[in-house]
């Protein structure tokens, strides 16, 4: 039987402009995009609220969140991932790439054990039983300093769905933490660290880089390339870092630290992601370059929820805001971090693209979500 939805008298949010038009969604794609204020027999009038495409996440630690609520609390993992999927649908993101760590320090003061195998073949059992909302893809973070990466990366394959790998390198004293002190109250406030734990915790970090930081980087390219997945560098901060990362055929930089590496991302063709909660609070908690003044200088391409999801949407309307052009905003999290993770069947209100949509209205600058579906379907 043909499934058939037909919303009028919206504010479209089309690739370029916004206009009050109606969507026919038929089936589970977009069949027919129309202008106009008129309401059809038989469609949904959304009396002049916005409708624009689902978003795409391609960053978040949410399902780690839900996963581990608490240190050392490992909540049952079915209803932690169904409790996930129900949240992001909420916040209106209808694909989401879920972030999972690879490479594991199993010894020392400083260990974390291995998780990410077992957490996707959960998922993707959820997935294959019709049980999630939203559509989920896998961002495996490849972590330099660790004992284990390239064994665990061996582990997945093309049955896992593996889109993004992002190259992470928390070597302290450049990067994220070129300031020590950040990444010491970091630890010490997550962790309850003392002195002499976090400067061994320093000490294993930087042996791991010198030890094995070359070899795990060349075998991450390789992977990725095995999967068949975008390629991200994480938290440039130098235009050498930058060439490196172009060298390696990245094409997406996850949070650049600093402007010179944004621009140099630019330069080299690499897409630039930024936090939303960056942008939102006004500034990075690290201390690191603020998003509104990459976004200022036309340096930001993308926006990830990272660790708020509901941020997403809130970012994209501001963008909206201080480009004065709301498509351009809502952009930043539909269409740009589809092509760039290579999914060209979703991010745009286009004739043909899959019906993942999102409607709110504006509270001033604060959206209101009101409905979700994907493929046609509501789902929040």
């Amino acid at each position: 039987m043909t499934e058939e939805l037909h919303l009028a008298n919206a504010l479209l949010v089309l690739p370029d402009e916004v206009v009050q038009g109606s969507v026919k969604l038929v089936d589970g794609r977009i069949a027919a995009i129309d202008s106009g204020a008129s309401v059809p027999a038989g469609a949904v009038d959304c009396g002049g609220d916005y409708l624009a495409p689902g978003l795409i996440e391609l960053h978040t630690d949410n399902l780690e969140r839900h996963i581990q609520p608490r240190p050392k609390v490992d909540w049952p993992h079915a209803a932690a991932m169904l409790a996930h999927d129900a949240e992001l649908a909420g916040t209106g993101i209808t694909t989401v790439f879920d972030a999972m760590r690879v490479g594991s320090i199993p010894n020392g003061k400083g260990r974390y054990l291995k998780y990410a195998r077992q957490l996707a073949t959960e998922l993707m059992e959820l997935r294959a039983a019709d049980m999630l909302k939203i559509s989920h893809f896998l961002h495996l973070r490849s972590e330099v300093c660790s004992e284990t990466l390239l064994e665990e990366l061996a582990e997945f394959g093309e049955a896992d769905r593996v889109r993004l790998v992002s190259l992470m390198d928390h070597t302290p004293g450049q990067r994220q933490f070129r300031d020590i002190s950040k990444l010491e109250q970091y630890m010490k406030g997550k962790h309850a660290m003392s002195d002499d734990d976090f400067l061994q915790h320093v000490a294993q970090l930087k042996a791991l880089r010198d030890r094995l930081g070359e070899a795990h980087e060349q075998g991450v390219v390789a992977e990725a390339a095995r999967f068949g997945a975008v390629l991200a560098s994480h938290d440039d901060t130098t235009a050498e870092q930058v060439a490196t990362s172009a060298s390696y055929g990245i094409r997406l930089a996850e949070f650049p630290t600093t402007v010179e590496a944004a621009r140099a991302c630019h330069e080299h063709g690499i897409k630039v992601i930024m936090g939303a909660p960056n942008l939102v609070r006004g500034g990075s908690h690290s201390g690191n370059v603020a998003a509104a003044e990459l976004a200022e200088l036309g340096l930001l391409d993308i926006v990830s929820s990272d660790y708020v999801p509901a941020a997403l949407l809130l970012s994209a309307v501001r963008l909206g805001s201080l480009w004065g052009d709301l498509a351009r905003g809502i952009a930043t999290v539909t269409r740009t971090p589809a092509a760039a993770a290579g999914l060209d069947d979703r991010g745009e209100l286009v004739e043909g693209k899959r019906a993942d949509l999102i409607r709110f209205r504006l509270r001033g600058e604060v959206p209101a979500l009101q409905s979700v579906w994907v493929q046609g379907r509501r789902v929040a």
